[in-house]
């Protein structure tokens, strides 16, 4: 027999919070996409040069760069596919592992990176980093770690 569990519901004040964080995060992605767009990239897409531009080699496995920017591979195999064509990254086989495939970063990657850079950090700044007073970076830090560090 199954038992019900009741659930623990929000109290008022942590569904304020909660629905508060939901629409903070879907209105800096779309501020940060918006201000990506003029450089003809996404925010998926930005990350992805990001990643890349830090890898020794300014290369990644797939299924790593996948992990790293929390993409299914399916998903990142279409962006990556999206951004070949772009000319921003192309793809090689693994010479360790023939069906492993490795994204690299072109030069019009990185150069399109470094020109797109400091526009996305000052839209960074905007939406983000200047308009949370600086008293509260530590507890914000604290809260996104606990959430970071729990178990999956």
């Amino acid at each position: 027999m199954d038992t019900i569990v009741e659930p623990r519901w929000l109290t008022s004040a942590q569904q304020v919070v909660w629905r508060d964080y939901l629409c903070a995060v879907a209105k800096i992605n779309e501020r940060l996409d918006a201000e990506l767009r003029p450089f003809g990239l996404d925010l998926p897409e930005y990350e992805i040069l990001v990643y890349l531009s830090e890898s020794e080699g300014l290369q990644l496995r797939m299924s790593d760069l996948a992990d790293a920017v929390r993409q299914s591979r399916s998903r990142l195999t279409h962006t990556v596919a999206r951004m070949e064509a772009k000319g921003l990254i192309l793809r090689k086989a693994c010479p360790e592992d023939r069906r492993g495939v490795i994204a690299v970063l072109t030069g019009s990657g990185l150069t399109l990176l470094k020109t797109a850079a400091p526009h996305h950090v000052q839209s960074v700044r905007n939406v983000f980093v200047d308009v949370v007073d600086p008293d509260d970076w530590d507890a914000l830090g604290r809260a996104m770690r606990a959430v970071l560090n729990m178990a999956d």
